[in-house]
């Protein structure tokens, strides 16, 4: 009798723990989709992404555990589950190096296409950086003797993984940012941003984001392209001038397109181009180079621009880089938020360091 009230309770608790697990992920969900309805342009996007995922998985395993003895019956469902487990434990340990490996390739590449210059051994310094942090500075901490350089291990370690998870977020977030399941939003003006021009000549990075920009016109007929980039050092015109006569020769009419020819930077483009904005709450769209995107949203939610960005396609190898400069440039953006937590930390650990 006692065996079967024992058995009895197992069977609720697993019960419970599903239910559990199913309202929190329906929870985390119902967050993520308000997020992105919302205000999707902000790293919650990609926490809520995260966090969702891990408790879907925690919801699937509380699943097979409260029907574990009808799988037990199925020997082969029970090995695939196996299979996939192992598949994916695999992939977790595997995927640091293939990362470092990946970057390291890539930045060969960079230099190769691009040239040596500081701005393009990013990708292969973050891989180096990389290697080190997981491979050699473990072997550090066993060096500490004494407080200081213990309490010292500890705090540049902190900053390693806050920085390490800070990208992974970043990443998750401008992903969640370039997918749209439409390309028709009824918009009043698309926001072409400018990235140089050789002379008189737009560059093929410039000329994927006119396509784009002229893709999306074909699905927002009212729409009003905006060629949004000032002159730079070595261009003889300004870069909108340049983006609008490579929008004519492909067939837009010049009635559609509006130059904004005073900017040098990506504040400025939605700066100044908002000024030439004379619709009330205007829908807008942004186009940039897929790896810009997020970016350039977090920059026109700080100028209290609402709109949706689309990515233009670039080279795999000048992606990873400059997906690095970004966030380089995302990092110099929050500063004083990512400074602050460090340094709360970093007292944290000297006061412990110093009472103990």
């Amino acid at each position: 009798m006692n065996f079967l009230k024992i058995a009895a309770g197992w069977q609720e608790r697993k019960k419970s723990m599903w239910q559990i697990s199913l309202y929190i992920f329906l929870i985390l969900f119902g967050i993520f989709i308000g997020i992105m309805l919302y205000e999707p342009r902000t790293l919650w996007s990609g926490i809520a992404f995260f966090w969702t995922m891990v408790w879907m998985v925690v919801f699937l395993f509380c699943t097979l555990y409260q029907y574990s003895e009808w799988l037990a019956s199925h020997d082969g469902i029970i090995g695939m589950l196996i299979l996939l487990f192992i598949l994916a434990m695999g992939c977790i340990i595997v995927f640091p190096a293939v990362l470092i490996v990946m970057f390291f390739v890539e930045g060969i590449k960079v230099i190769r296409h691009e040239g040596l210059k500081m701005s393009n051994l990013l990708s292969m310094l973050f891989s180096v950086l990389l290697f080190v942090y997981l491979a050699v500075w473990p072997a550090a901490g066993s060096l500490g003797k004494n407080k200081l350089s213990t309490a010292l291990y500890i705090i540049i370690s902190f900053s390693a993984i806050y920085i390490l998870s800070l990208m992974a977020v970043y990443s998750l977030s401008a992903v969640l940012n370039l997918i749209h399941f439409k390309r028709s939003r009824n918009a009043d003006y698309i926001i072409v941003l400018g990235s140089g021009i050789a002379g008189k000549k737009v560059t093929p990075l410039l000329a994927a984001r006119i396509e784009k920009g002229i893709e999306l016109m074909h699905y927002n007929p009212k729409a009003v392209l905006i060629m949004s980039g000032g002159q730079g050092p070595g261009e003889e015109i300004p870069e909108s001038e340049a983006m609008a006569a490579y929008a004519k020769d492909k067939g837009v009419d010049t009635e559609k397109i509006i130059l904004e020819r005073k900017s040098v930077s990506t504040e400025e483009n939605l700066l100044f181009s908002k000024e030439l904005m004379d619709k009330e709450k205007p829908k807008i769209i942004i186009v940039t180079t897929a790896y810009h995107v997020f970016r350039a949203l977090v920059l026109a939610k700080q100028q209290e621009i609402k709109c949706i960005g689309f990515g233009a396609k670039t080279k795999w190898y000048f992606t990873l880089n400059a997906f690095i400069r970004e966030f380089a440039g995302y990092l110099s953006l929050t500063r004083k938020r990512h400074i602050a937590v460090i340094g709360i930390v970093a007292c944290i650990v000297a006061a412990v360091s110093i009472m103990a």
